[in-house]
């Protein structure tokens, strides 16, 4: 992946810092793409298939087939296809907009993300249909990563779809993390928590995903088909920490306020022919991040792989170390660099009509925080490209953000309050643009360069 503004965000501020950081940054993510780690780890050698450790006797199958969705899903079937060929009998994924791209044997069609639309649901039927299909002598690859909730979305029966898109808007606003989310998504639906597996079985399954899960925890990653743990009872808990409760639509707190073991997601496949392989770990995107920084001779320092907090908070977190630093040489020596990854959060309150994302949110206030020291950069990305519902990837900022947006009529601290960091940060050339496809999704990548 290349920064295609590059020199817009090194032509300001402390450039040396801003170079370095979008060095690390390319190098990181192209270390996470996921057409180059399938075609790493998935093999055919005559008629056996390995994924990772496990082999597969494509002599024994029928038909192959591949269902899918998710940011980080066409490269993963792109490299598939070109491993399998015509052993593929047929093949659908849905990807978000500006991501389509034709393979020979694979659909491959947009839906909208992160509030789910028609096309997504006709998207889910695409799916619904191919998994019918498959008997006890075929293989269906499962391609599941980041986003598939909103690009393949079927309501549980009962529930409306205009419903189920309003269950997602209120979600992803509310400062719940992807756990709780998706154990709220996953009982409103036809196709997650392992929903999809009864539809597949006894056919053989594969998942291959992406990581975009704290922890990497690969059931949270491929959850159309592994076993559920959480219950009904866990989802309306969610709602009702974050108040949430009394603003789901009427279907969904009837649908959830009568528990039944119909409605129940299922709890145990132990014994089917069921197979994950993550092709991408969340923690590599930090890892290659910090082999970057050593070899441009900074000492990298990985604070965390599984940030998860308020981006606010997040960035005066990050700042206040590189303060610490700055000062004192503790924790940390410089030259150095912080390096943190995860999934924060922004919570929205009710009729908050600003514009920006999480990362972008995370870098204006370490900006405010760092608007005295000349030689400290932050800089935080979403590794696909989109930073909530904005065309950036997140933003680049050091001492001179706060000033150029002062000298602007910019208010750093209300613009963080009001949730409009984006027109802000677009007025200081700090918005970092890695177009909307980079083809992969491996949570967010944090860098602070001490100098």
């Amino acid at each position: 992946m290349k920064i295609r503004n590059r020199e817009e965000l090194t032509s300001h501020g402390y450039r040396q810092g801003r170079k370095l950081a979008l060095d690390i940054i390319e190098y990181a993510l192209e270390k996470v793409d996921p057409y180059r780690a399938t075609k790493a780890s998935v093999r055919l050698c005559g008629r056996t298939l390995t994924v990772g450790d496990l082999s597969f006797d494509l002599s024994e199958a029928d038909h192959i087939y591949v269902v899918g969705a998710g940011k980080a899903t066409f490269p993963i079937a792109r490299a598939l296809e070109e491993i399998l060929g015509d052993r593929i009998t047929e093949g659908f994924i849905a990807v978000k907009d500006n991501q389509k791209r034709p393979l020979k044997r694979i659909t491959v069609e947009e839906a909208s993300h992160p509030v789910p639309d028609e096309r997504g649901f006709q998207a889910c039927q695409r799916v619904f249909e191919i998994a019918d299909k498959a008997d006890r002598r075929d293989i269906v690859f499962c391609l599941i990563t980041g986003g598939s909730s909103a690009l393949c979305p079927c309501p549980a029966d009962g529930i409306p779809f205009s419903d189920k898109k309003a269950v997602h808007r209120l979600l992803v606003t509310s400062g719940a993390d992807i756990m709780e989310i998706n154990t709220v998504r996953r009982h409103l639906s036809a196709i997650k928590g392992g929903r999809l597996t009864s539809r597949i079985l006894p056919a053989t399954i594969i998942n291959l995903t992406v990581s975009d899960v704290i922890g990497d925890d690969i059931d949270w990653n491929t959850d159309w088909t592994t076993a559920d743990p959480t219950t009904l009872e866990d989802a309306v808990q969610v709602l009702k920490k974050y108040h949430l409760w009394e603003k789901m639509p009427d279907s969904v707190r009837a649908y959830l306020s009568e528990p039944s073991p119909e409605k129940e997601t299922p709890k145990d496949f132990t014994g089917k022919p069921l197979y994950s392989h993550m092709v991408v770990k969340s923690r590599t995107l930090c890892e290659a991040a910090a082999l970057k920084a050593r070899d441009m001779g900074l000492t990298p320092h990985i604070l965390s792989s599984s940030f998860g907090c308020e981006s606010r908070e997040a960035g005066r977190f990050i700042a206040s170390i590189a303060r610490e630093v700055k000062l004192t040489g503790n924790p940390f020596s410089p030259p150095c660099v912080l390096i943190a990854g995860g999934e924060n959060v922004v919570a929205l309150d009710e009729g908050a009509s600003g514009f920006g994302g999480p990362n972008q949110e995370l870098a204006a206030s370490a900006a405010l925080e760092l608007r005295d020291f000349d030689t400290i950069v932050v800089c935080a990305v979403d590794s696909d490209g989109t930073d909530g519902p904005t065309p950036f990837a997140g933003a680049l900022v050091d001492s001179s953000t706060w000033l150029k947006a002062t000298e602007k009529g910019f208010d750093v601290f209300r613009a963080l309050r009001e949730h409009n960091v984006t027109p802000m940060l677009k007025e200081t050339d700090d918005l970092i643009d890695a177009g909307a496809d980079t083809g992969t999704n491996v949570n967010d990548l944090i860098l602070c360069i001490i100098q």
